[in-house]
């Protein structure tokens, strides 16, 4: 196994981990948790691509590594209730169209580069995770109730919009490709 796919499953194995230590003991242990997952995110495709290392295991588990790391925290802050459950159905939602939408894809032999919309989205998730997980910054209110948590959600659910609309606008194509 290359050291790409090794960080993949490493971030795989941090998921569980994370959730147990930001349900059961402490946010600032589970924050550096989050931002060690999340650092092997942006560092494995970057080894993966220089090192020509890119593998179907990669390809495969490296974007559901990264989904299960953000659906985790977001289902937790659900739970605890520092996200509605809206927003986090609104990622979901994205989430399994834009996959079923490279599963249509690739069934044509089409690849469905990553657009830089969605590696914004990504960023942009992680890091207002990360600011969600900070005790007490997130309820610090910036005008009148709308909070840290509100401005994060709010960059999350506009970058997850504008980054689905992009994989749709430009291969939405597929879909309407019809064999007779």
């Amino acid at each position: 196994m290359n050291l790409p796919n090794k960080l993949t499953v490493l971030r795989m194995i941090l998921v569980p981990v994370f959730m147990a230590v930001l349900l059961l003991w402490n946010r600032w242990v589970a924050l550096a948790v989050f931002i060690v997952a999340s650092l092997t995110d942006f560092v494995d495709g970057k080894i993966a691509r220089s090192r020509g290392l890119v593998t179907n295991f990669g390809k495969f588990m490296d974007p559901l590594a990264d989904k299960l790391l953000v659906i985790s925290a977001m289902v937790i802050f659900v739970e605890q209730g520092s996200m509605p459950s809206w927003v986090c159905m609104v990622v979901i939602a994205r989430e399994l169209a834009v996959s079923g939408l490279r599963m249509v894809a690739a069934s044509e032999g089409i690849v469905m580069a990553a657009g830089w919309s969605g590696k914004i989205k990504t960023a942009c998730t992680m890091i207002g995770l990360c600011v969600m997980m900070v005790p007490d910054l997130a309820n610090i209110a910036i005008v009148g109730s709308f909070t840290v948590n509100v401005l994060m959600w709010v960059v999350i659910l506009i970058t997850t919009v504008v980054s689905g609309v992009e994989y749709f606008v430009k291969n939405g194509f597929v879909l309407l490709k019809e064999k007779i």
